[in-house]
C-alpha cells in the first residue's frame, strides 16, 4: 500500500537498456567481452533494483530502452515488483524529459531519475534526494566523477534542462547546473559526487570497492 512508503508522492524512475551483448557498456567490451559487459550491466542493474525495494522510499518505474519487452525486464518487473514502461524520445535528453514529464503531470507528485548502473548510489543518497524535494528544494542533482551526473530529481516539469546538451561529454553537468540558474530553479541541492561503471578504471574501482565490503570487520576492542 501506498502509505507503507517513507515518500508516497514520489517516484522513483530507473533508466535502463536492454542488456544485449555489444550494445550496452561498449566501452568494456574490451576487457570483459561483449557478453561479459552485458553482464556486468545486468548485475548493476540488479543491486540498484534491490536496493531501491528494500528502501521502501517510493513506487519504482523501470524505465527500458528500446522497449520493455527483453526477457531481462519482465524477470526484473516479476523478482522486484516494479512498473515497465518504454523510453520515448530521440536522445538521452528527450527521452528523460518525456519520463518525467508524465510522472509530474500529476500534481503534487516529485520524481527522481537514475540510471540503473551506477554504483555509487546507495539508500542514503535515494533518501536525501527525496527528502530534499520534500522539503523545498526545486531540484537536486547528483554529480558524477566524469562530469555528467547520476541523479536528477524535480517537482515540476523543467524542458529546459534537456535541450541542446551534449550527452556523454564532460560538459553535462556544467550545463545543467547554468540551466538551472537559467530557468529560475534557483533553489536546488546538489548531493555528493558519484561515479558510474562505463570504463576499465571503473571496473576496478568497483572491484575494490567490493573487495573491501566483503573483507572481515574485526573490533578495535
Amino acid at each position: 500500500m501506498s502509505d507503507s512508503y517513507e515518500f508516497p508522492n514520489a517516484r522513483l524512475l530507473i533508466f535502463a537498456k536492454a542488456p544485449v551483448p555489444g550494445q550496452v557498456k561498449t566501452r568494456l567490451a574490451g576487457p570483459l567481452g561483449r557478453r561479459g559487459a552485458a553482464e556486468l550491466y545486468k548485475k548493476l542493474l540488479r543491486r540498484t533494483l534491490v536496493i531501491a525495494r528494500a528502501a521502501r522510499l517510493c513506487p519504482i518505474e523501470l524505465w527500458g530502452a528500446p522497449d520493455v519487452r527483453h526477457g531481462f525486464f519482465i524477470a526484473c518487473r516479476r523478482d522486484n515488483g516494479v512498473r515497465l514502461r518504454r523510453q520515448c524520445g530521440n536522445d538521452l535528453g528527450q527521452r528523460m524529459n518525456h519520463a518525467l514529464n508524465r510522472t509530474l503531470a500529476k500534481k503534487g507528485r516529485s520524481a527522481v531519475l537514475i540510471g540503473g548502473d551506477c554504483a555509487s548510489l546507495g539508500v542514503t543518497e535515494l533518501r536525501e534526494a527525496f527528502h530534499q524535494l520534500a522539503t523545498g528544494s526545486a531540484a537536486v542533482l547528483g554529480p558524477a566523477a566524469d562530469g555528467g551526473y547520476v541523479l536528477i530529481g524535480l517537482n515540476r516539469p523543467a524542458p529546459a534542462l534537456f535541450r541542446g546538451i551534449a550527452w556523454g561529454a564532460p560538459t553535462v553537468l556544467a550545463a545543467t547546473r547554468r540551466r538551472l540558474w537559467q530557468a529560475g530553479l534557483l533553489n536546488w541541492t546538489e548531493l555528493p559526487m558519484g561515479w558510474d561503471v562505463d570504463r576499465p578504471a571503473d571496473v576496478r574501482r568497483l572491484r575494490r570497492v567490493q573487495a573491501a565490503s566483503a573483507a572481515p570487520k574485526y573490533s578495535a576492542a
